[in-house]
């Protein structure tokens, strides 16, 4: 972070609610340039403080409104295990998130569905495939208190 000057912190909080702003619009918000607005997102680009650019699509209007949390052990944490499963869940359609995790489970997926049929349907043409498992638990949350794609500058 200590790369990161002022104008630095507020390219990225802009880019952050608009990905599509201009960098015309950018430069102005900011009081710079638009030649040097550009060189800095360039810059914070290829320094790897900006990922990429993405568009959200609202999951309830795709016809999955529902999001299902699930906790996968493995059978043993094996190298050859541990790649292929990862490799596997990388290639499940409906999986959003996976985290390798400490604690009791091993991976926490989070996965969007059409609701407990659509998630039955990823279960058995999915979930129960991947190899290596030797637990799997979901939760269903009822309701998205928030959801948010920024992380906070300091």
């Amino acid at each position: 972070m200590e790369q990161l000057d002022t104008t630095d912190r507020k390219i990225l909080a802009h880019l952050q609610r608009d990905g599509r702003m201009s960098n015309a619009d950018l430069a102005e918000k900011i009081n710079l340039s638009p030649s040097a607005c550009l060189r800095r997102v360039k810059r914070l680009e290829d320094d790897g403080f900006i990922d990429g650019y993405v568009m959200l699509i609202n999951q309830t209007a795709v016809g999955k409104p529902t999001n299902v949390f699930v906790e996968i052990t493995l059978a043993n944490l094996g190298e050859d295990t541990v790649d292929a499963f990862e490799k596997a869940v990388i290639e499940c359609p409906d999986v959003r998130d996976c985290y390798l995790m400490s604690g009791d489970a091993d991976y926490l997926l989070r996965i969007t569905c059409a609701g407990p049929e659509g998630y039955e349907n990823i279960h058995r043409m999915y979930l129960s495939r991947l190899p290596g498992v030797a637990r799997i638990r979901s939760s269903f949350a009822l309701r998205t208190i928030c959801k948010k794609t920024g992380i906070k500058l300091d």
